[in-house]
């Protein structure tokens, strides 16, 4: 029988991890919990071990003599500390697959992304590994995996870990320790045990190609989420979001509805917000910046402020600031975030709040940011659209 380890009950988790690190290092395929199903798991730098898993993965009648490629594409993938990791493997710009990245990890999404195996962070690999986890197509799958057990390993593995799911083809997903060792018995010398899996149910697998992506297979994030999470977001700051925000939103959105509304059917065009720095959730906008935007045709008066945090950063594709000040300060907070924070005016100036002012310098605040905004959404290319691929797709081990 293998020798199960029961994580819940350690006395030190450490020494488990130990354990993980030193069995991979040796070579060894080993299973562990992630947060969807257990999985197989073997170092990068292992080829016998990468190679004795797909031998694993497949019952045995499916065996070929000489082991191979797996049967299906994308059954293998490597599991990697962060998305910025992740990047060192994506060999074409793709603000599509990095969006996916920023909001679904770590979490229970897989990324399938182009990978050219001689160019990428895959060169460090050992040949057959890579000839293992690149597909036949060029592609690699990705993960960032929410559990407290691998944010432990990956500190300590000399890279990347290749996992799939701890089950045999065509048998069901293992969601406990328990099911793991009755799938495989002795053919897996160590089993980290945690208990049930926090969803019980395998990744979602999204491939992404420049601004198109495929649902290869639906797992525990559904369709809906994953659309919402292809779309890019843009979100205007001031102060309190009662006044300059709220137009620039609404002046916004209607110019995004002009710029894309011949797009491919199917496309999901840019989605519009506004927060403020200092706001107080739910704040009406102010009535002059209601009466200005009537005056277009435009309706915000059912806005309510909400306040600038993490979520913001981490769902936001640009972020468009009304002055120099509110730009500062969020990068002070959240350097990380430099390249999608600017300022509305494209020379860096400022727009100046109207707060408390007459009418009529909301309408000249509201004339100065539509033309801003205008020549932000003239630079808007195709990569701005989000466009999900037709066509079925195989199964995904």
């Amino acid at each position: 029988m293998p020798t199960v380890i029961d994580l819940q009950r350690a006395e030190d988790p450490r020494d488990i991890v130990y354990l993980a690190v030193q069995a991979l290092a040796e070579g060894k395929v080993i299973a562990l919990p992630t947060e969807t199903v257990y999985g197989l798991a073997a170092s990068v730098l292992c080829a016998d071990a990468v190679q004795r898993m797909t031998e694993l993965k497949r019952k045995l009648e499916e065996q070929t003599p000489t082991g191979g490629k797996p049967r299906t594409e994308y059954s293998l993938a490597i599991a990697v500390k962060s998305a910025d990791e992740a990047i060192d493997y994506m060999c074409h710009d793709s603000p599509l697959a990095i969006r996916f990245a920023r909001r679904c990890w770590p979490g229970p999404v897989t990324l399938v992304v182009p990978c050219d195996p001689t160019r990428s962070a895959a060169s460090c690999f050992p040949e057959a590994v890579r000839e293992l986890v690149v597909s036949q197509s060029g592609h690699i799958g990705v993960r960032v995996v929410a559990h407290r057990l691998f944010e432990q390993l990956q500190k300590y593995c000399a890279g990347p870990i290749v996992i799939c799911s701890a089950n045999r083809c065509g048998s069901p997903s293992t969601t406990t320790g328990v099911a793991v060792v009755e799938q495989f018995g002795d053919d897996v010398p160590l089993v980290v045990d945690d208990g049930p899996t926090r969803y019980g149910g395998p990744s979602t697998v999204v491939r992404a190609n420049g601004n198109q992506f495929k649902i290869i297979r639906e797992g525990v994030v559904e369709t809906a989420a994953i659309r919402q999470y292809a779309r890019p977001s843009i979100v205007l700051v001031c102060t309190g979001n009662t006044c300059r925000s709220p137009m620039a939103e609404a002046l916004l959105k209607k110019r995004i509805d002009e710029r894309f509304g011949n797009s491919p059917s199917g496309a999901i065009i840019p989605s519009v917000s506004s927060v403020g720095l200092a706001a107080m959730p739910g704040d009406q906008a102010a009535t002059q910046a209601v009466d200005v935007m009537r005056e277009r045709g435009l309706d915000i008066s059912g806005h309510e402020s909400q306040p600038f945090g993490e979520q913001t950063i981490r769902s936001a594709d640009l972020i468009l600031t009304m002055t120099r000040s509110h730009r500062n300060a969020i990068l002070q907070r959240w350097p990380h975030a430099q390249d999608r924070v600017f300022t509305v005016r494209r020379d860096g100036g400022d727009i100046s709040d109207p707060v408390g002012s007459p009418v009529q310098i909301y309408q000249a605040c509201a004339d100065q940011i539509d033309r801003e905004l205008a020549q932000w959404v003239e630079s808007l290319g195709p990569e701005w659209l989000a466009i999900p691929e037709s066509g079925e797709e195989g199964e995904n081990q």
